[in-house]
């Protein structure tokens, strides 16, 4: 008797990264892609399409038009059964935590090995949580955060203000930031303001430093 398979949606704004991501998961017959986007929207209307018809949404964070965590709290909401594993190049230092605290079933790097990759695609379509061990010490450092009353850091930061946050420390203007997301550029100021002062950082260039003392360096990995 035959298996179902697993079936994917996988998002991510690269094309090159999705092929190597679908050539990754065709080595397990029990996991089958069949759908692909290269936008936030783009995610949600494929969602939308083929919800039924889904079991997991490997789900990149720095997607274009709406950004990953954005489209992880769409469907969470709209779809809550459905398993969302974020897949990002970002460090789980700063965004495995958040992730998981906004409903995904899994953060995993982008630079895993493959192996691990089919391995937590498998655990999440099960009902499960898949972290990487530099994931799970990043959850649990948030964990034991909150519960020694920590009132500053990039922990306390709200969604928007973590989305300014990420975009400020890339060199995006508050312009910019503003087209990106859908913002006046005066709210945008208000969000950067906050970011600011929770960071304890006084300015981009000191935040940027901030924001690389948060990235863990390959020997400590």
């Amino acid at each position: 008797m035959s298996t179902k398979p697993l079936r994917v949606l996988l998002g991510d704004d690269h094309r090159i990264v999705r092929a190597g991501i679908r050539q990754v998961l065709a080595d397990a017959p029990e996991v089958q892609v069949v759908a692909e986007a290269s936008s936030g929207p783009e995610v949600l209307e494929q969602v939308e399409r083929l919800c039924a018809a889904l079991d997991v949404v490997l789900l990149d964070i720095a997607l274009p038009g709406r950004d990953g965590l954005d489209v992880l709290q769409a469907i969470k909401r709209d779809w809550p059964r459905l398993a969302v594993l974020m897949l990002s190049t970002y460090p789980e230092s700063q965004y495995a935590a958040r992730a998981i605290k906004l409903g995904a079933s899994g953060y995993l790097n982008k630079s895993a090995d493959p192996d691990d990759m089919v391995a937590a695609v498998r655990k999440v379509a099960e009902g499960g949580i898949y972290l990487s061990p530099a994931a799970a010490q990043a959850v649990a450092e948030s964990v034991a955060a909150v519960a020694s009353g920590a009132k500053v850091g990039a922990e306390t930061l709200s969604h928007r203000e973590h989305q300014v946050f990420r975009l400020l420390v890339t060199g995006m203007s508050v312009t910019q930031i503003g087209a990106q997301l859908g913002l006046a550029p005066n709210t945008v100021s208000t969000y950067r303001a906050r970011v600011l002062e929770k960071t304890g950082t006084r300015n981009d260039v000191e935040l940027a430093l901030y924001a690389q003392r948060l990235t863990p360096s390959p020997s400590a990995r």
